[in-house]
């Protein structure tokens, strides 16, 4: 359905009130909530990273009722089985005939926003079983597909301490998301705003003010925006450079052991589109490239152990890159 030039703007007038109904309840945070929304409506999922008490999972929350959509949590554990998340058959008994029959009983995946909470608890068996509903948009059990409900949105929280008994994801999972996302510790007046506010008998009322229906619009409406051919070869040169095979940069053959690979570009041109009319425009900027970058890139470049002895994280290499292939304009 192609929709008219007022429709169009009808739907992105909805993109920041999207985000005044969650800022009622979440103070602060205005980068974090901006890579979310992005990573919405670019259709990929997100890992959100953070220490305990930084409201991961009320953002998660708040998010899914802002949006008219289903929204189910699922609290990852060393006992959580595959079956927990997909779903299992069941035996039935037809009250008519007498006959037995299975059937399957849709589990918590089966919604449209899915809050993994603490990935990274739970054996890789349960970690893969996301897998297939997070690249395929279905999952399969006995034999027979099932689609997952759209717009399908997983956003696992993982806590960056505490590793003993934790299960690290696999570099293959974590690339399946489109954006790992870090949160900190709120400013001192953001944490006086937090105290303000979650400490009396008042609570924020959010109203849900897109549909399921226009999200889908949006996502496609994302693939709309325009991207020049020169953007698009500096994202090519961007990836390219954090090779350690190919780059020319000495850090990065110094300090990294595999860079990103060719869905990395198709992340970070993507999410830049989603950026952009986030913004209100219909054209990617550098200033897109730049923001996506990090968040797109910090879970696909792999450090090597003389980097992580010297505290360099892929962060750092992201901003030096940014810089140098700016500068030269060719790697």
């Amino acid at each position: 359905m192609q929709l008219t030039e007022q429709q169009i703007k009808s739907l992105l007038a909805k993109l920041p009130a999207l985000k005044t109904e969650i800022q009622k309840v979440i103070v602060g945070q205005d980068a974090i909530l901006d890579e979310l929304l992005v990573a919405f409506l670019a259709g990929g999922h997100c890992l959100l990273e953070g220490v305990p008490g930084l409201a991961k999972t009320l953002i998660v929350k708040t998010m899914s009722q802002a949006l008219q959509l289903a929204f189910r949590r699922i609290q990852f554990t060393p006992d959580l089985m595959p079956t927990d998340i997909i779903g299992t058959e069941i035996l039935e008994e037809d009250h008519a005939t007498g006959k037995r029959f299975f059937k399957f009983n849709k589990g918590p995946l089966f919604a449209n926003i899915i809050l993994a909470d603490e990935i990274n608890r739970t054996p890789p068996k349960t970690q893969s079983a996301l897998l297939e509903a997070m690249q395929e948009f279905e999952v399969t059990y006995g034999g027979q597909t099932y689609p997952l409900d759209k717009p399908f949105f997983i956003l696992a929280t993982q806590n960056p301490i505490e590793q003993a008994g934790t299960y690290p994801l696999p570099e293959a999972q974590l690339d399946r998301f489109l954006l790992l996302v870090k949160i900190g510790y709120p400013t001192e007046q953001e944490e006086f705003e937090v105290l303000n506010r979650t400490t009396g008998i008042r609570n924020a009322d959010v109203q849900a003010v897109i549909s399921a229906e226009e999200i889908i619009q949006a996502q496609a409406l994302v693939r709309q925006v325009t991207i020049n051919e020169d953007l698009t070869r500096y994202v090519s040169q961007l990836i390219r450079a954090t090779r350690p095979d190919t780059s020319a940069v000495s850090y990065v053959k110094e300090w990294v052991r595999w860079g990103a690979g060719p869905r990395a570009g198709q992340a970070l041109i993507l999410t830049a589109k989603a950026r952009a009319l986030l913004k209100g425009r219909y054209t990617v900027l550098m200033e897109d490239i730049h923001a996506m970058a990090p968040a797109v890139l910090r879970h696909r470049i792999l450090m090597n152990f003389r980097a992580e002895a010297e505290g360099i994280n892929s962060d750092k290499v992201t901003e030096q890159l940014i810089k140098v292939v700016e500068r030269k304009g060719s790697l």
